[in-house]
């Protein structure tokens, strides 16, 4: 999950629900939550937050890629059963 940069300038931040706070961490539930230039952590999420776009672009890039390497293992499954 990515911080994502709003038109508006808030940042919706992923956020995770515990089950229990053990050493297993174990988490039931992913959410976004939105935070505006007075939150603390801010600035520090800015620097490494996406754009809307920028995360589809990057999810497309990763489907492309993905279809290349479906691709690839194909042709080696091919040349193994022969």
């Amino acid at each position: 999950m990515y911080v994502i940069r709003l038109p508006d300038g808030t940042l919706r931040v992923p956020h995770g629900v515990l089950l229990d706070g053990g050493d297993d961490g174990r988490v039931i539930a992913d959410a976004y939550v939105e935070i505006g230039p007075d939150d603390p952590d801010y600035d520090r999420l800015l620097a490494g937050s996406l754009t809307e776009r920028e995360l589809e672009d990057r999810r497309r890039a990763w489907r492309e890629g993905d279809a290349e390497l479906a691709a690839a293992f194909e042709e080696w499954k091919r040349d193994q059963d022969t």
